[in-house]
């Protein structure tokens, strides 16, 4: 641990310190070629720009840009750091933007005293990129957050801790019940953990198909029920009728298991009481809900999925957020709405259902990958997710009405 630690420093500082810079497109080394990128030639596009904002998509580089915004106060699983501490993590995420969907992208760390500041603030910036990426702020904060800016924004907002999280998990539950031979519809949930993540994707589930009744939800206290009396609005929408008070209560039965909460905190005795044919989703990261090598030696009927890399079924936001931005920028659209999100996890889903090209096997280090118990989710270093799932996304953008131009001519064509 002590050399991965040194060896992730070491990566963040060499060969020159953080992982993102700024790179011309246009030419800069003529007299000629500064008066056109400056004065007086700028004088033109700005001219444009002042008479038809949307001349920005064709003057500048705003059609291409997302903006990664936090506050710091949910990194990663270490918790309220700081916005500065987060600066590693939105560096990252603009890396991942670039190297999966070759968007631009530029991290925005934000020291406010209210909510309404950090609103304020990203509200009064978002003109000047094509989108808003908001990532690592607490719950229950980014759902006022979130909502807000998209009422006032006029380019998309996405939380991607809450719905890139909640479209991965849904693409790859679907996939996993039915090999399983369930239905969501009549499938028993049980949700441990009811911060942002745990609620979007119950949210998409249910968009999906789940019944909201058919989920019970926990959070550190236990079962969300309706005797409760300390619950926020949002967790008070799966407030459960029922006398079932802890996880062991509710897991027996159970369909599917999806954890987002914390590691060690699902034993295999409580693994063994759920339904035959199981679906378990521990995403704690690195540490999941339960070890999957605990889980498959409790049950031989189970398909798993969690957030690591060094398992199967690797439940990753990067399968999504980076081309939902893609095609929403490319048919400028002005929200990610709910169509856009269903859409993405039917073209992810449907992927992993396809014959696995080679250059993947080679870059996941196996011999094969065939749709079932161990591959209910593409690879992230699938190269065919950005033209299926932005193509996907674009068309739904504009079937909706959400887009501002129609989808361009042969738009990511395989």
């Amino acid at each position: 641990m002590t050399d991965f630690r040194q060896q992730a420093l070491a990566y963040h500082e060499y060969p020159t310190p953080g992982k993102i810079s700024v790179e011309l497109t246009t030419p800069a080394e003529t007299s000629k070629d500064l008066a056109l990128a400056y004065s007086p030639g700028v004088a033109e596009p700005v001219r444009e720009i002042a008479q038809d904002p949307d001349a920005a998509y064709r003057y500048t580089a705003k059609g291409n840009m997302v903006a990664v915004i936090t506050n710091g106060t949910a990194i990663l699983g270490l918790g309220n750091l700081g916005p500065l501490a987060s600066k590693p993590v939105m560096e990252g995420k603009a890396l991942l933007f670039k190297r999966f969907a070759g968007l631009d992208s530029i991290d925005i760390e934000v020291s406010h005293r209210t909510t309404q500041d950090f609103i304020n603030t990203v509200a009064n910036i978002a003109d000047t990129f094509g989108g808003i990426n908001l990532e690592d702020i607490k719950a229950p904060e980014c759902f006022e957050i979130e909502q807000a800016l998209i009422e006032r924004c006029n380019v998309p907002v996405f939380h991607d801790d809450q719905h890139g999280t909640a479209i991965v998990t849904a693409a790859g539950m679907l996939n996993a019940l039915e090999i399983q031979g369930k239905t969501l519809s009549e499938s028993r949930i049980v949700c441990l953990g009811a911060g942002a993540a745990a609620i979007a994707c119950m949210e998409l589930l249910i968009k999906c198909g789940a019944q909201r009744e058919h989920i019970y939800m926990l959070d550190s206290k236990g079962v969300i029920h309706t005797r409760r009396d300390d619950l926020n609005e949002y967790k008070e929408l799966f407030a459960n009728n029922t006398d079932k008070r802890t996880l062991r209560d509710v897991i027996e039965g159970a369909d599917i298991f999806v954890g987002v909460s914390g590691p060690n905190l699902l034993s295999a005795e409580e693994l063994k009481l759920m339904a035959p044919n199981p679906v378990l989703f521990a995403c704690s990261n690195p540490d999941p809900e339960i070890k999957p090598e605990t889980a498959m030696a409790a049950r031989d009927d189970l398909i798993m999925g969690t957030g690591r890399s060094d398992y199967p079924n690797q439940v990753n936001n990067v399968l999504c957020f980076p081309f939902m931005f893609r095609g929403a920028l490319d048919v400028r659209a002005t929200a990610i709405n709910d169509e856009m999100k269903v859409a993405s996890v039917e073209a992810i889903r449907q992927l992993a259902k396809e014959p696995v090209p080679e250059s993947v096997l080679k870059a996941a280090g196996v011999e094969e990958l065939t749709f079932g118990r161990d591959y209910i989710i593409p690879k992230p270093i699938d190269p065919r997710l950005c033209s299926r799932v932005s193509r996907a996304v674009a068309e739904a953008a504009v079937k909706s009405g959400a887009a501002k131009i129609d989808l361009p001519k042969n738009y990511m064509q395989d």
